[in-house]
């Protein structure tokens, strides 16, 4: 029996030997990662804040650390109106992605009618085409609607999001159907019982969704580019790509005129991590 007890202990110690091993591997892979996604940002900043005159010098020392380039950015060029632009985009897109891809779950998550799995795999190949091949017929169908150069040009396309629809009918497929058939059994119809139980359960996913557009609307470049020639209308991305070439070789004022446009979702990241994280876990996209 002791000998028993003592390759139990030793067992035991072992397979805490290897967790630890493994954390600490873990740990300097993610340490590295880490580095490597901050090494540029540092880059990018120790730049900015330099005098143009410096910046060509490859020391990270500063002998005369500015905020002049972050000054002339927003001075020189239409910022706050590309941020006001940025922001009704993208919050229009992420509200009717949500609308969109949480009715369409839904109706895949709890109707029953013929072909349902066909029109759900149909749905997820929309995952596997690229944007870029349906720009051209895109922009021939907002030219035909005499949509192009206005907001909804940009918003429209994000609706149809394949993956939100993924997402949502993984989160609805978990949540219990007892409080459904109560309010089924009260006389609640469809979409009340989408709309006041289910949809309020669901707030994770809603968050996860919100941001993920709101942040891939903020970033796109080549659609809105297309389609948006009105300086007032421009987006941050398409702004910054339209006022490079001015900069020259002024990297100074290039470097703080990309960090201007990515403040405002890094904020976005860290003030609603915590959300997406509950989002994505919900919906089963696990790694």
């Amino acid at each position: 029996m002791a000998n028993t007890t003592l390759d139990a202990g030793v067992t035991m110690e072992r397979i805490n030997q290897r967790e630890k091993l493994f954390n600490r591997i873990c740990a300097g892979v993610l340490i590295a990662f880490a580095l490597l996604w901050l090494i540029p940002l540092l880059w990018a900043v120790d730049t900015a804040i330099k005098p143009n005159a410096e910046t060509t010098r490859t020391t990270w020392l500063i002998d005369n650390p500015t905020l002049d380039a972050f000054t002339r950015t927003l001075r020189d060029t239409d910022m706050w109106s590309w941020y006001g632009a940025s922001f009704i985009i993208s919050s229009l897109a992420a509200l009717g992605t949500v609308l969109v891809a949480s009715m369409a779950a839904f109706a895949l998550s709890r109707m029953r009618f013929r072909y349902k799995n066909v029109v759900f795999w149909a749905i997820l190949a929309g995952i596997m085409i690229p944007g870029q091949v349906l720009i051209v017929p895109w922009f021939r169908e907002f030219d035909a609607l005499r949509l192009l150069n206005t907001y909804w040009a940009v918003i429209l396309p994000q609706l149809p999001a394949a993956i939100a629809v993924f997402i949502f009918k993984q989160f609805f497929d978990g949540l219990p159907r007892d409080l459904e058939e109560a309010a089924r059994m009260d006389g609640a119809s469809f979409f009340r019982v989408y709309r006041r139980i289910v949809l309020p359960l669901a707030r994770p996913a809603v968050a996860a969704v919100a941001i993920f557009t709101f942040v891939t609307t903020w970033n796109d470049l080549l659609w809105p580019l297309l389609v948006l020639s009105n300086p007032d209308l421009m987006t941050v991305p398409v702004g910054l790509a339209t006022v490079q070439g001015a900069f020259g070789i002024r990297y100074a004022d290039t470097m703080a005129s990309a960090i201007l446009g990515a403040i405002p979702l890094v904020a976005v990241f860290l003030l609603f991590q915590r959300q997406i994280v509950q989002g994505i876990a919900g919906s089963g996209l696990k790694g």
